[in-house]
């Protein structure tokens, strides 16, 4: 696991810069605190920070061919490097080192560009060919690993694994992407291709990009395929073979993930993915088996009993860490961890225990992706209601009745869902289950973006109209309901919020984190079942649970689900008000000139009243500006 970055120029009259590339790679470090290497020569240089995970001690990177004709700098782990390297020494390659690096050099000298379908794990990595003059950015398939770039005026690439490396080169500009920003404060998150700053793109999962001449090719040599069975029972033989199927799969997926020369536990939330991963690390043989979880003092929040469970079933070196509010000290240092603007509130529990483990190992698995995969969430709940009951004749009355009746503690989770349903339906049934993940309607840009930024944005769109959305819904007739979903969510909320907070988080605290069910071949399979196998009825994971049924506890597979969230409503009443004064002051939002501050003191005023719940609202614009003060 490293962190990259590098530049390639199509002249070579000014030489690149070590120092320069030095500085790129100290933006980094934490990415790879173990060593840092560079390579340069007249047209291109490559750098690395090293996390030593494979071959400890003969895995330097930047890494050549024999002949010094081709490099690379690689970000990741390629789990089926033993094959391929076999494979490679069967057809004449010879091999210098036992890193799963070298086997992707080879791969290509082998391949040419079609070697990336031979790699089976999380990567993003730069391949210069020197003969060919040509440079190769590869992403994996998922996402799981970030790759940034930009293309300078003189036709100059410069990438990173972090906009920070890109940021250090004095020629790149920090020009804030409106477009960015609208799709930020609407999703909580910014999907690829773009960036916050206008002509820093990420790279998309499952594309390789090809630069010769000054010029970017990219390039997609992946995506999720339509299913092919149609929607209908499935018999008790089928059903059998499907999660025999299935659960052969994550056994492989899991093995694969255990390949270290270095310490390696797992994350434990005590939730079906978790919980499923560590019992097959076990099944696998893994021993000593860490494991690692955090808890609140909210006992709403705080789900370590059903952690301390299957640590106990499966016998496990349990950790724990509850977090207090006074950790809130973080976010700023947090919020420049993330480059650029992120909502997700789980930062803190992510990063606290990606800290904490990093103490006792280098590598951790993660069940991250079980609900993207399986359908985990309560928006393909809605969406399914939503199909069923399309009518609106009730919904606004029986909406404004929910909002000002209160109802007892123990009814109020499932009154708060009620509540957010009807707020969802008032966006178009064309958004799909979007219109449950979005924060911000039609109406609230409208009041809150100042005439300016409207006027840039050309006009406020719905944002299935926009880029990238406009590409993934076209795609989605192709795909029986639930799995449209499904194949919405992969390639935007997952790739885009979930991963880059775990990776940036783990990363953070030089953490290596591993996703088993995010092995392409996982998704390959599970993407071709029909979607009634996944949300049954309202039944989410229902094909999941089935098959986890042979391994945990019924408790922990059909208990609620809570999620991995924080107390933040109640942070912003508290100990985050303060902080949110400094940030969200009226002098500061009508200086920048982005925003109408008076639709933002009335946010700020009912919520720390108790009124309302803004707290998705208040948070992403706080986000924002700190970020904004930070790199800009």
């Amino acid at each position: 696991m490293c962190g990259i970055c590098g530049i390639v120029q199509t002249k070579n009259e000014t030489p690149i810069s070590n120092s320069l590339l030095h500085a790129m790679c100290q933006t980094i470090v934490h990415r790879g605190p173990d060593d840092e290497g560079i390579f340069i020569e007249k047209k291109a240089a490559l750098c690395t920070r090293r996390l030593s995970i494979i071959d400890v001690e003969g895995g330097h990177q930047p890494l050549s061919n024999e002949d010094g004709s081709i490099w690379i700098a690689h970000n990741g782990e390629v789990y089926n490097f033993p094959e391929l390297r076999k494979e490679l020494i069967s057809r004449g390659h010879t091999f210098s080192t036992r890193t799963d690096t070298e086997t992707i050099i080879h791969s290509y000298e082998e391949w040419g560009e079609t070697f990336v379908n031979k790699l089976r794990g999380m990567f993003a990595f730069a391949l210069w060919d020197r003969r060919k003059e040509r440079l190769i950015l590869v992403r994996d398939r998922i996402g799981i690993k970030p790759l940034y770039y930009t293309l300078l005026d003189d036709k100059t690439l410069v990438f990173g694994s972090e906009l920070k490396s890109i940021l250090v080169h004095p020629d790149v500009r920090r020009t804030l992407s409106t477009h960015a920003l609208d799709l930020f404060l609407t999703l909580e998150y910014i999907p690829a291709p773009f960036s916050i700053f206008k002509n820093i793109f990420k790279l998309a999962p499952g594309y390789l990009l090809v630069y010769e001449n000054g010029t970017v090719n990219l390039k997609k040599y992946w995506d999720i395929q339509p299913n092919k069975q149609p929607e209908g029972k499935f018999s008790k033989d089928n059903l059998a073979s499907v999660m025999d199927k299935l659960y052969s799969l994550l056994k492989e997926s899991v093995g694969l993930r255990l390949i270290s020369d270095v310490p390696l536990g797992a994350f434990l939330s005590g939730g079906i993915d978790s919980s499923a991963i560590v019992g097959l690390m076990r099944e696998m043989g893994a021993s000593p088996l860490k494991t690692f979880s955090i808890g609140f003092e909210d006992a709403s929040y705080n789900e370590l009993k059903h952690a301390r469970r299957i640590a106990q079933k499966f016998n496990t070196d349990h950790e724990e860490f509850i977090l207090r509010p006074q950790i809130l000290d973080l976010t700023e240092k947090l919020i420049h961890h993330l480059d650029e603007p992120l909502g997700d509130f789980s930062i803190f529990p992510t990063f606290l225990v990606s800290k904490m483990a990093r103490s006792h190992v280098k590598v951790i698995l993660s069940g991250d992706g079980g609900d993207e995969l399986f359908g985990g969430y309560e928006h393909y709940q809605a969406q399914k209601i939503s199909q069923l009951n399309s009518s609106s004749l009730f919904q606004k009355p029986l909406y404004w009745a929910i909002k000002k009746f209160s109802p007892s503690p123990k009814k109020k989770g499932l009154w708060n869902k009620l509540r957010r349903y009807l707020e969802g339906l008032e966006h178009g049934p064309e958004l799909r289950h979007l219109r449950w993940m979005m924060f911000l309607t039609q109406k609230d840009k409208q009041s809150l973006y100042s005439r300016e930024l409207v006027d840039e944005l050309g006009g406020i769109q719905q944002i299935h109209e926009l880029s990238p959305f406009k590409g993934y819904f076209q795609n989605l007739r192709d795909f029986d309901s639930t799995n449209g979903e499904l194949y919405l969510d992969l390639k935007t909320y997952l790739a885009d919020n979930i991963l880059v907070k775990v990776d940036r988080m783990s990363m953070a605290a030089s953490l290596e984190t591993r996703v088993p069910l995010l092995d392409h071949k996982i998704v390959e399979f599970v993407s071709n079942l029909p979607g009634e196998l996944k949300v049954k009825g309202l039944t989410t994971k229902w094909i999941f649970k089935k098959t986890m049924e042979r391994l945990l506890p019924p408790e922990t597979i059909y208990r609620r689900k809570e999620g991995f969230s924080i107390p933040i409503k109640h942070w912003l009443r508290k100990e985050l008000k303060e902080l949110m004064f400094d940030f969200l002051n009226e002098s500061r939002i009508k200086r920048e000139g982005l925003f109408n501050f008076a639709p933002i003191e009335r946010m700020m005023e009912q919520h720390l009243k108790g009124k309302e719940n803004f707290s998705h609202q208040l948070w992403a614009l706080l986000v924002f500006e700190i970020w904004k003060s930070h790199y800009l």
